[in-house]
């Protein structure tokens, strides 16, 4: 029985190194309106941003565990369901080298799972054994970059330029899109 090389074991991992990124606006498009990004309502609205599969495959074969990480509050406001939400996970899956997506459907912001918290981070590096200060947050907003940080992870925001809050601290780095956020992890890897 041989290994998938989308979805490879966590023991083929050198040093237990991730790479954890958001779902929405780094994996897949984020729906715009008026300048604030959406999740996809649905399977059909869901669509991976060009270069996605080539940059992941570029940080597997360096060695790091892919883990998504999302908050999708929209099934707590039920204006989403959890079967939509794990279809669009499925997918990503299936045509990403990602080895999970973690996901918090809660609202509050007292859930120690939803981002800025750091809770499916620190349940990753539980679960995989994986150390938090060799690895990477890649998110577009201030909530990524602050649940990285306070995992102790380097962060690498993606600017998307949203009308929204920005990371405060900044992020470790400031890019435009995934693969120059994989560049930059690659190179501080090599350092």
């Amino acid at each position: 029985m041989g290994v998938d090389p989308l979805n490879p074991k966590p023991s083929s991992y050198l040093g237990n190194r991730a790479v954890f990124l958001d779902r929405d606006g780094v994996l897949n498009h984020a729906v715009l309106r008026v300048g604030k990004p959406y999740p996809p309502a649905s399977l059909q609205e869901l669509e991976i941003i060009p270069g996605t599969f080539e940059a992941l495959c570029r940080l597997r074969d360096a060695g790091f565990l892919l883990i998504g990480a999302t908050n999708q509050p929209d099934v707590a406001r039920g204006t989403q369901t959890r079967e939509q939400v794990k279809a669009m996970n499925a997918q990503l899956l299936s045509e990403l080298p990602i080895h999970e997506i973690l996901v918090c459907y809660d609202d509050g912001d007292d859930c120690p799972r939803r981002k800025p918290n750091p809770g499916l981070l620190l349940e990753a590096s539980v679960a995989y054994s994986i150390n938090l200060t060799a690895s990477f947050m890649i998110g577009d907003r201030w909530r990524d970059i602050e649940a990285g940080q306070r995992a102790n992870c380097r962060t690498v925001w993606i600017d998307c330029g949203y009308d929204e809050k920005k990371p405060e601290p900044p992020a470790t780095q400031t890019v435009t899109c995934l693969s120059d956020a994989v560049t930059w992890i690659l190179q501080q890897t090599k350092l």
